[in-house]
């Protein structure tokens, strides 16, 4: 089964993290969580960030900005990674602290 271009980066962005050492999770809501959750949430070295995932000329929803912006207000780190930005992951996240 072919993966689809969200899911490699899906794929490349969970490889990077595990280098990392960084604790994360993929929420899945299934109908009872909040919509517009990021793909990813964790933690590294004390820095609080939230990932979401985006293939070729994918855009982030407006509840998906939403939570964005609500994470950053709350100190968090909040990404769009994308294939285009997908090799920076550890720069982004070693930058913030």
């Amino acid at each position: 089964m072919a993966m689809t271009p969200e899911g490699k980066v899906k794929a490349k962005v969970k490889k990077t993290l595990d280098m990392m050492g960084a604790y994360y999770f993929m929420p899945t809501t299934g109908g009872y969580g909040r919509s517009g959750i990021p793909d990813i949430v964790g933690c590294l070295n004390g820095l609080f960030f939230a990932i979401e995932c985006k293939g070729k000329g994918g855009t982030t929803t407006a509840l998906q900005n939403r939570e964005l912006a609500r994470i950053c207000v709350a100190g968090g780190l909040a990404l769009v990674i994308n294939e285009s930005n997908v090799e920076d992951l550890k720069t982004l996240l070693l930058r913030k602290q």
